[in-house]
C-alpha cells in the first residue's frame, strides 16, 4: 500500500509543478488562450494521484500485488500518463510560442500523445480485470 501512496504523492508533486508552470509560463509569455497547458495540471491530479489514492484503498484490503494483470497494469498505465502528461506539455509550449511546425512534427507530437493515451485506457483495463479476479479469488463477487 505504501507503494501506491507514494505514487499518488509524486502524482500530486507533478500535477502541482504542472499547474504552476502553466500559470507562470502563460504569464510570462503574455499568452492570454487556451493551451494544453492547462490539461496537464488537471491529467496528472486525476489520472495520478486519484487514481493510485484509490489503488492503495483497494490494495490495503486484497492482495493485488500478487496478481500478473496488476503488475502489469502498474507498469502500462506509469508509462502512459507521463507519456501523455509530457505531450501535453510540448504541445502546450508550442501553442504559447506559436510555433510553425512542420505537418510531420505535428503528426508525431499528436501520435506520441495518442500512444500515451492508448496506454493509459490500456492500463485502466487491465486494473479493471485484476480488480474482478482478486474478487473473484477471494469470493467477493458470490454475494453479488
Amino acid at each position: 500500500m505504501k507503494r501506491y501512496l507514494n505514487l499518488s504523492l509524486i502524482y500530486a508533486i507533478a500535477a502541482m509543478a504542472g499547474g504552476v508552470f502553466y500559470r507562470e509560463f502563460t504569464k510570462y509569455s503574455g499568452f492570454t488562450g487556451v493551451t494544453a497547458l492547462g490539461k496537464v495540471h488537471t491529467h496528472l491530479f486525476l489520472l495520478g494521484m486519484v487514481m493510485f489514492l484509490v489503488v492503495a484503498l483497494f490494495a490495503a484490503h486484497n492482495e493485488l500485488a500478487k496478481n500478473k494483470t496488476f503488475r502489469l497494469f502498474l507498469w502500462t498505465y506509469n508509462i502512459g500518463v507521463p507519456l501523455t502528461a509530457v505531450m501535453l506539455l510540448v504541445r502546450g509550449i508550442v501553442q504559447v510560442w506559436a510555433l510553425n511546425l512542420s505537418a510531420g512534427m505535428d503528426a508525431a507530437i499528436s501520435g506520441i500523445a495518442g500512444i500515451g493515451h492508448v496506454l493509459t485506457g490500456v492500463g485502466t483495463l487491465l486494473l479493471l480485470v485484476s480488480l474482478k479476479k482478486t474478487a473473484a479469488r477471494t469470493g467477493a463477487c458470490d454475494s453479488v
